[in-house]
């Protein structure tokens, strides 16, 4: 059993960019931290793509990431293609984008090694007066002042702590690549590179940016063009895109190596038939796409005596905001925010989940109004006309990925 010393001490389980943000916080106010993380090996390498907003940028320096041009790649313009490759709007738009392993990379180097426990896996969480406690996969139990759960939109904790709640299928995916810039034709390069851009098939979209390429090079050349394609997929569907070669049903998702090659092949012809060519490029010459089931959830508090849900493991938000890892950032900030207000962990963590649950309540909102363009079966009306309210390229545009305030 760890024991408590005299110095406030924090346990982040989950060592994404959500725990990494809120423990390099802490680290930085003076807290003892230990990041437990169940995956036994380095994160670096997973993930694609991030838009960044004002908000994330603030986190960034509280945690103490310095900011600097390589942090991304600057776009300058939004473009919606139809399907013949043709430009059907074009609107300015500066904006940042980076990749979730660059984002890895300097908040995982901002950590102390000794600090960060792969292989970690909490099975179990307990809030008493006096202390936090985790029990580990291996028996152990190690105590704190706080726990931060930052374990995902798959949260064991969260499973622990609210049991009657699910995360609720969309009734779409989403597609995912990346395609190295220098296998980029020409004209595909002209039309996509240095662009937010979009292209939108009856209920369906696709977007992609720029981002970091190998070894989170932002040189161009070097760099890598990241792909999300909307498309719907009703129950039955989803559950044989999810069905592997040799007949194994996955359930919530598929390890991209195991998606059946008639799953792809039938992907790659719809590219053919429904996507712009520039958009049908990039999606042939991504190397192994992978497809996630899209979802939401909210969470009605975000506290737990001692124990604080972050990012994801409270939230969870369809893509199409682009908000993700600012929530978790924002989250992040919030909390070390409502420790330095209040003398006691627990009316701090009160204080923290009352201002985030409307935010994250707020942003699940607003991605499922963007979303209900893509959904499978639309049950209401107002789905329905919320569905017609985004359909158009000049709304896309103007609401997709962009900062939203509440």
């Amino acid at each position: 059993m760890t024991h408590i010393s005299d110095k406030r001490r924090a346990i982040v389980v989950g060592g994404s960019l959500g725990g990494l943000f809120a423990a390099n916080m802490l680290l930085r106010k003076g807290w003892d931290v230990e990041v437990f993380e169940r995956v036994p090996d380095e994160l670096a390498g997973r993930g694609a793509g991030i838009v960044t907003h004002p908000e994330l940028f603030e986190a960034m320096a509280a945690a103490g990431i310095p900011l600097d041009a390589s942090v991304g790649i600057d776009v300058l313009s939004r473009v919606t293609l139809d399907q013949d490759g043709d430009v059907v709007l074009e609107n300015a738009l500066p904006q940042t984008l980076t990749a979730w392993g660059k984002m890895y990379q300097v908040l995982r180097g901002a950590f102390p090694d000794s600090l960060y426990r792969s292989g970690g896996s909490v099975v179990s969480v307990e809030s008493t007066e006096s202390h936090a406690s985790v029990t580990l996969a291996d028996g152990t139990t190690h105590q704190a002042d706080i726990i931060i759960a930052a374990d995902g939109f798959r949260s064991t904790i969260r499973q622990q702590l609210l049991p009657d709640l699910h995360l609720q299928y969309a009734g779409y995916i989403a597609w995912r690549g990346l395609v190295d810039e220098a296998v980029l034709s020409d004209s595909a390069h002209a039309s996509l590179f240095d662009k937010f851009a979009f292209c939108l098939p009856p209920r369906e979209q696709i977007l992609g940016y720029p981002v970091a390429g190998q070894s989170n090079s932002t040189h161009a050349g070097e760099r890598r063009y990241n792909f999300v394609w909307y498309r719907t997929s009703g129950d039955d569907e989803l559950k044989d895109l999810l069905r592997d070669e040799s007949g194994k049903q996955f359930e919530g998702g598929i390890p991209p190596a195991l998606i059946r090659r008639d799953v792809l092949a039938n992907m790659y012809k719809s590219a053919d038939t429904l996507l712009a060519p520039q958009f049908a490029e990039v999606v042939k010459k991504a190397t192994q796409p992978l497809f996630q089931p899209i979802y939401d959830l909210e969470v009605p508090k975000m506290n737990f005596g001692r124990i604080a849900l972050l990012g994801d493991a409270a939230f969870v938000v369809r893509p199409h905001c682009g908000m993700g890892v600012t929530k978790a950032a924002g989250d992040a900030l919030a909390i070390v925010e409502a420790l330095e207000r209040h003398a006691s962990v627990e009316d701090a963590l009160a204080d923290y989940s009352q201002q985030r649950c409307r935010f994250g309540a707020s942003i699940v909102q607003h991605a499922r109004h963007l979303g209900a363009y893509m959904q499978a079966q639309l049950k209401s009306e107002q789905e329905r006309e919320m569905a017609e309210l985004y359909r158009t390229p000049e709304a896309v545009m103007r609401e997709t990925a962009v900062p939203v305030k509440f």
